[in-house]
């Protein structure tokens, strides 16, 4: 599970050079980057929540106070309301761009700039990204975004140069608890599954995978999740639809409505010369 340690975020800039996007305090608890942009391709959510983790035994019994000998009217740490500790939670992810298998960006990018690779990835390609920002709004995850300095659109690429040459991505690689697992998506699909599985067996029924249908709105995605709460507590949505999904119906019913204005002023004009 994720820890919250931020090396997938450090690891994604260093790799590909994404620059400082301010270490600013924002008052969201721990987290200083807020979203993903085009400056933020990695982005550790934290959520603090009033609420146990299940009914799980972490095996590890808490410590009975030391005396350090100091001067003192109490002993350290107590009366810090550390009996009340195990109601408050943290629930923490790693959030990157979805890799849709229908991905709306692909399907309004103008120029050609975003395309499928081999693995099955979305990248764009900045030299011929013309800055349009259709890719923006058609995002239905908000994932991808332009640069103030030249406007053009930049989000995470899942490391395409790495796992070219056999080497999983940087985020993945740096991961200390394997909570970003990078390998073919039906074994991770079934690993995820089992995982699940685990946490509804120690008590933990608010797990949830999220993203790895093939039949959701957008037809699964290569980035998949496993949460412990709502999709949307993780600023998540819970139903996700590909934007482009009504693209052929309103291009039929224009035409229907181009046709239709055709025929009437055709009309009017034969009426007209009579």
């Amino acid at each position: 599970m994720c820890i919250g340690c931020k090396a997938c975020e450090v690891a994604c800039k260093e790799w590909n050079s994404v620059p400082e996007d301010g270490l600013d305090f924002t008052a969201m608890s721990f987290d200083n980057s807020v979203g993903l942009g085009a400056d933020t391709w990695r982005h550790v959510a934290f959520v603090e929540q009033r609420r146990p983790l299940g009914h799980q035994d972490a095996g590890v019994g808490r410590p009975a106070p030391v005396d350090l000998g100091m001067p003192s009217t109490e002993l350290p740490g107590a009366y810090t309301g550390e009996e009340e500790r195990e109601e408050f939670r943290w629930l923490m992810a790693s959030d990157v761009c979805k890799h849709c298998t229908s991905a709306a960006c692909l399907d309004v990018c103008p120029t050609g700039s975003l395309f499928r690779t081999e693995f099955g990835t979305v990248v764009v390609q900045q030299d011929i990204c013309n800055g349009c920002g259709y890719c923006v709004s058609a995002c239905p995850y908000g994932v991808i975004d332009r640069r103030e300095d030249d406007g053009r659109a930049w989000k995470c690429t899942m490391c395409y140069d790495r796992i070219g040459d056999g080497m999983e991505p940087a985020c993945a690689k740096a991961c200390p608890t394997d909570s970003i697992q990078f390998g073919n998506l039906d074994e991770l699909r079934e690993r995820a599954a089992a995982r699940l599985e685990d946490l509804h067996g120690a008590g933990v029924s608010s797990a949830r995978l999220y993203g790895e249908d093939p039949g959701d709105g957008v037809g699964g995605n290569a980035a998949f999740f496993l949460l412990l709460d709502e999709p949307e507590v993780y600023g998540m949505p819970p139903d996700p639809v590909v934007t482009t999904r009504d693209l052929p119906s309103m291009w039929a019913h224009a035409g229907l409505a181009a046709a239709a204005l055709l025929v009437g002023a055709a009309a009017a004009f034969a009426g007209r010369r009579r």
